[in-house]
């Protein structure tokens, strides 16, 4: 198992949970904190739960792998899962739109989907 492949059961995940506006970013070249970035929108607080339970939930069961931390106060709007070489970001899409994490990791890191 990859990061990659990591970060792509990550983003079905949220995707199955249906999150939106799901983005994934390869900042291999850029970071040394992590490989990639995932960040989704969530509509609601209960929503942001749910994508944190289901996104656990799947990639436990499909690839036996945990996050090592989990900031998991959604009343904060923005929650993350950390499994090392991805972190999961999941946020409101007013915080989302207030912290633009997205303007620090650029459009060239952004990567499409399948």
């Amino acid at each position: 198992m990859n990061s990659l492949e990591l970060a792509k059961t990550c983003a079905s995940a949220a995707a199955d949970a249906k999150a939106t506006e799901i983005a994934l970013y390869d900042l291999r070249h850029s970071s040394s904190i992590t490989d990639f970035a995932l960040v989704c929108t969530a509509t609601s607080v209960p929503h942001l739960r749910a994508v944190l339970r289901d996104v656990d939930k799947l990639v436990g069961e499909r690839l036996n792998l945990y996050p090592v931390y989990a900031e998991r106060t959604p009343q904060a709007l923005w929650s993350v899962l950390d499994y090392v070489d991805v972190m999961v970001h999941v946020m409101t899409a007013e915080i989302r739109d207030f912290y633009s994490l997205e303007t620090f990791w650029g459009e060239e890191n952004k990567r499409e989907l399948e």
